[in-house]
């Protein structure tokens, strides 16, 4: 019997807590394969030092300190601690290939994929990092806003009209990446790890944004992505 996986996640303000799109992603893997787990809540002020309490490993900020992310994946079956939400699908796909995530070896194509679909969002972060701090705790919020503003500088609000034209091109093109197969999925019939990226950060689009923010992006594209983050959450039985 398979001993029960523990992810760790950000702490929210929000019922359910959830809402980052990098601890979702392994959250809707193991739903989706069918992977006894459960979730340990830690606050985003408190990130490093649960992190480094578990033994966790660090990535490098851009400024060269040391930075503990989140998620992290501990699995009692192998003893295994992996950081990175990539990392941890692919693991997961080599420990448990059961329901494949990269179908067809389509592993290489998805992380540049993911790097891709990176490259669309990130010009119109700000607005979303400054709706994110709105759901933490204020010392989460404070820290929140000392750690990411070393990549993407503050105010985060100064350009909020530019922000939402770059986000909807962004998602403009990723809605010609989808239209390239039949099919709901990027991989036309087949569902795979694109799916689960992309619906993650609408996810957390949804749950951070004003309700008329996230109307917003619900009409574009004919409500393609609002109905994708739909489709993916019950394909992996978190619907």
């Amino acid at each position: 019997m398979t001993q029960t996986l523990v992810l760790y996640d950000i702490l929210s303000n929000l019922p359910g807590n959830n809402w980052s799109p990098n601890p979702a992603k392994p959250r809707f893997i193991l739903s989706y394969k069918g992977l006894p787990f459960v979730t340990v809540w830690v606050e985003y002020s408190d990130i490093s030092i649960a992190m480094k309490a578990i033994g966790a490993k660090p990535n490098k900020r851009s400024d060269g300190t040391d930075v503990y992310p989140v998620p992290v994946l501990s699995d009692p079956n192998t003893g295994a601690l992996i950081t990175d939400s990539l990392e941890i699908a692919s693991y997961l796909e080599k420990t448990y290939p059961e329901k494949a995530i990269f179908p067809n070896n389509s592993e290489s194509l998805i992380r540049e994929f993911d790097s891709a679909h990176s490259r669309l969002i990130i010009p119109a972060i700000k607005s979303i990092f400054a709706r994110s701090t709105e759901i933490l705790s204020p010392a989460s919020a404070k820290f929140f806003i000392g750690v990411r503003s070393i990549d993407v500088p503050l105010p985060w609000d100064a350009t909020y009209g530019e922000d939402w034209a770059l986000l909807e091109k962004g998602y403009n093109t990723a809605y010609e990446w989808y239209q390239k197969t039949d099919g709901k999925w990027f991989m036309g019939d087949t569902f795979s790890y694109a799916d689960i990226i992309v619906a993650c950060r609408l996810l957390w689009f949804k749950r951070v944004l004003k309700e008329d923010e996230w109307v917003r992006i619900s009409s574009w594209n004919g409500g393609k992505w609002a109905q994708l983050l739909t489709d993916v959450e019950k394909e992996c039985k978190l619907a």
